[in-house]
């Protein structure tokens, strides 16, 4: 036999994460000079990073020589939430503390319900342990919560809920989405992720940490690639119960956040002007992208994250199009929507070169 089948079929059974274009590659591909191409593939801050968390990266690289402390970190998210730092998991991006939560909970013979059209990081994870992923028949491109719980087999560890969910925009009420957490049995882990709850308008906003108190099987996921500008440093964390907190820590690589990463992000907390103008910029930007694929007469979803996903027909043919015009949108075929391409919000600029290489394309 040959050596990679000696590999668990489970793993060899993944398809691989497939990230946005770089725009180092498609320069190369194209011949487009880098400064003349614009990506908005990847729900990345078009603001950048927060001009403090660069500062405090820019300082903690006087002292890389040591291995990384995360009290700080763990201590600032701590007074921000109200959540006691033994129940913080920081992780190498949010991605990372949803890897470590699968390993906990999930195995062979186990399974993980989720959405269809959820991150596709949810069934990766679900399969890289060996358990068996349950994908759910959307609502309106949304999560269906009646239809998950239905899902729910005795064999369930975790189920995974973005919201707002990743790709398509959608947003669960948080009414709905506490009654949902609810209901679900205790020994099952439900685990939301909150990477985009900051781009959430401020009537939609509800402080969702409030609910681990009552809810021990509830884990709340955030990051700091999104509206912090951080996404090359890989940081994020879980807040969570104290006993699954230690459960994670007991499998998370030691040090799986660098010292940049955590000096970033610290300061980052604190960056409230940044995050404002990151804020007004991503609504102002909907507003024109949203205008925009209206006036073409492209489908849309509404969104509630920094992107929006809009359908087109012969989505492959119009992505080649809008690559070769120097702009990089996110194709989403891997979730069953191959109709469908995503562009994240960009600045005012960035939104006009958009619409134009997609009113050449279509």
């Amino acid at each position: 036999m040959a050596l990679c089948e000696q590999s668990l079929p489970y793993v060899r059974a993944i398809s691989p994460y497939q990230p946005g274009k770089p725009i180092t590659q498609l320069a190369r591909e194209m011949g487009i000079a880098v400064d003349q191409i614009v990506k908005l593939a990847s729900n990345e801050n078009p603001l950048g990073m927060s001009p403090k968390a660069r500062a405090a990266a820019e300082q903690a690289m006087a002292d890389l020589s040591r291995y990384p402390d995360d009290f700080l970190l763990k201590q600032a998210l701590a007074e921000r939430t109200g959540i006691g730092m033994e129940r913080i998991v920081l992780g190498n991006g949010s991605n990372d503390v949803l890897d470590l939560v699968a390993r906990v909970f999930l195995a062979p013979g186990r399974t993980a319900v989720f959405a269809q059209y959820a991150f596709a990081v949810y069934p990766l994870a679900t399969l890289s342990a060996g358990a068996e992923p349950i994908a759910v028949p959307a609502r309106d491109y949304g999560h269906d919560l009646e239809a998950m719980r239905g899902a729910i087999r005795p064999d369930t560890r975790l189920v995974w809920i973005a919201n707002p969910n990743n790709p398509t925009g959608s947003f669960a009420p948080y009414g709905q989405l506490k009654a949902f957490v609810e209901s679900v049995p205790s020994d099952v882990v439900v685990v939301l992720d909150e990477a985009y709850n900051e781009y959430l308008s401020p009537g939609d906003r509800v402080d969702t940490t409030a609910w681990l108190a009552d809810l021990p099987n509830l884990m709340i996921t955030r990051t700091f690639s999104k509206i912090y500008g951080l996404a090359g440093l890989r940081v994020g964390y879980a807040l969570t119960s104290a006993e699954i907190a230690d459960l994670m820590n007991r499998v998370r690589q030691p040090f799986n956040c660098n010292n940049m990463a955590l000096a970033a992000a610290t300061a980052a907390l604190d960056d409230h002007e940044f995050v404002a103008r990151s804020y007004a910029l991503n609504r102002a930007g909907m507003e024109q992208i949203v205008g925009g694929l209206k006036r073409i007469g492209c489908q849309h979803i509404p969104s509630h994250g920094n992107f929006v996903t809009f359908r087109v027909s012969e989505a492959a043919l119009v992505n080649q199009s809008l690559l070769r015009h120097g702009v990089i949108v996110r194709p989403i075929a891997a979730y069953g929507m191959p109709e469908w391409l995503r562009v994240t919000i960009g600045t005012e600029r960035e939104n006009a070169r958009f619409l134009e290489a997609l009113g050449g394309s279509l």
